[in-house]
């Protein structure tokens, strides 16, 4: 049953956008959040939309856990609970948007930047590559201001600038047709560049930053931006009123233990998943596929997220013993959710990109293979096909997906839970199970609809007591 709260008034908070995807939002972000911390505030960072990369950075700066915030997985009020959760303690709040300002599902709203500081009632700074342009720079601003006159557009950053002339004029234009200050720029060729690859950035925790890059970022954001502007502008954001409430009241007792893989090749993780499934009475204990031989004592479920298991499918595939224990837990019934990356560990192999296979833990026969171009990216929705460990048939789920690999051979003797459409198409099967495993590539946020969780659970506590 919900019920409803007050939540701390002044809650300093801004929202960084931008015009598009690559026009400089994660750097300008990392860097406004190294110089807030180099001034010794306390910064709680989040990220809008269905991204794990991004938030590992937050997190390595800020050295606070980023939280996802998705205004088309989730509603309102769960939105406005885990802010208000995590934002408990911070001098301010850094939400780091997607894609474009006004990018959403198809051609609404729902999941864009715009509509969560909606939500969160949030001053907005827009960032924007002027790097061919000046003057011109004012038009897309206008535009950005005009669309949508409930956006509080409270400033700009200007990226990739070639000079001190180019900025001025840039600066002078905006700020004159649409009343909007310029807080500053970042130079063209700056040599601030994080590591990527397929599926993004390289994650934090994997392979830090060069030595010196985000001291050197720090201090192009502390010469060129006025961060005291930023500070003043996130302390107009009004404080709450009121929000529902998602996770109990008060957490409920320790029922059951979930292991849960984390290590180099599986770190996607929803923080607030986490969270949640302890606050419904769940211990979570780590182990990592890479390097222990033997799962934690005494476990009644098994979590395994998204990653790279195809970049470490070669280590994987040696550490036989841990694999052959999951392949015998699956069978005795233990209830195991994987996700994307955590789906290609329980299938029989992975073909990597360059053809060659190595075996994983086998409890599905079919194969995971790297394809040369991405497979999947967006929101999906869900209809539940078969009973699962986190859902009955009927029930409909929002979710996202973005994978490079597809699944081949899948054996007559395995199932799916899931029928998936994206943008109204034609419905394709996924979620594999098999005794109590469900392994799929969609990503859920357990915020979205805590019965997912709930249930998990509820299978969790059932395994604990038939054992």
């Amino acid at each position: 049953m919900k019920t409803l709260r007050k939540t701390p008034a002044g809650c300093p908070r801004i929202v960084f956008a931008a015009t598009q995807s690559g026009s400089g939002k994660t750097t300008v972000t990392l860097g406004v959040m190294l110089a807030l911390r180099k001034m010794g505030l306390r910064v709680q960072p989040f990220k809008a939309g269905p991204d794990y990369l991004d938030p590992m950075h937050h997190s390595a700066v800020c050295a606070r856990i980023s939280r996802n915030l998705d205004s088309w997985l989730m509603q309102p009020g769960a939105i406005l609970e885990l802010f208000a959760r995590n934002a408990k303690g911070a001098d301010i709040s850094i939400v780091e948007g997607v894609m474009g300002l006004y990018d959403g599902l198809r051609d609404s709203e729902y999941g864009s930047t715009a509509h969560l500081a909606k939500i969160l009632k949030a001053p907005v700074i827009l960032i924007l590559n002027a790097a061919s342009f000046s003057r011109s720079a004012a038009a897309i601003v206008l535009g950005c201001k005009e669309f949508d006159k409930r956006v509080n557009l409270a400033g700009i950053i200007l990226n990739n600038i070639g000079s001190l002339n180019h900025y001025h004029f840039a600066k002078s234009a905006i700020e004159k047709k649409t009343k909007i200050p310029v807080l500053g720029f970042l130079p063209k060729d700056a040599g601030i560049k994080l590591p990527e690859r397929h599926l993004g950035l390289v994650p934090a925790g994997e392979k830090k930053p060069d030595a010196g890059l985000y001291a050197k970022l720090s201090a192009l954001v502390e010469k060129n931006i006025d961060i005291r502007s930023i500070i003043k502008i996130s302390k107009q954001a009004p404080g709450f009123t009121k929000v529902n409430l998602s996770f109990p009241r008060k957490a409920d007792a320790l029922q059951v233990t979930i292991a849960v893989a984390r290590d180099k090749a599986f770190n996607f993780y929803y923080q607030d998943n986490l969270e949640i499934l302890k606050a419904l009475g769940a211990r979570l204990v780590e182990f990592s596929p890479l390097k222990d031989k033997s799962l934690p004592a005494g476990i009644d479920g098994m979590y395994i997220g998204g990653g790279y298991p195809e970049l470490f499918a070669a280590k994987l595939a040696e550490n036989n013993r841990l694999k052959e224990e999951i392949f015998k837990y699956a069978k005795l019934g233990l209830p195991i959710y994987a996700e994307c990356g955590g789906l290609m560990y329980l299938v029989k192999n992975i073909i990597d990109f360059h053809g060659r296979a190595f075996s994983m833990a086998g409890v599905f026969d079919c194969s995971a293979v790297m394809a040369n171009k991405r497979q999947a990216l967006g929101y999906i929705e869900i209809k539940v096909r078969k009973d699962n460990i986190l859902s009955r048939q009927g029930n409909k789920i929002r979710a996202h997906t973005f994978h490079w690999s597809y699944l081949k051979n899948v054996s007559g003797k395995d199932d799916f839970a899931y029928g998936v459409s994206k943008n109204k198409e034609k419905e394709y099967p996924d979620g594999l199970v098999r005794e109590n495993v469900l392994a799929s590539y969609a990503h859920l946020h357990f915020a979205s609809n805590i019965n997912l969780a709930r249930n998990f659970i509820k299978n969790c506590v059932d395994y604990k007591e038939k054992r």
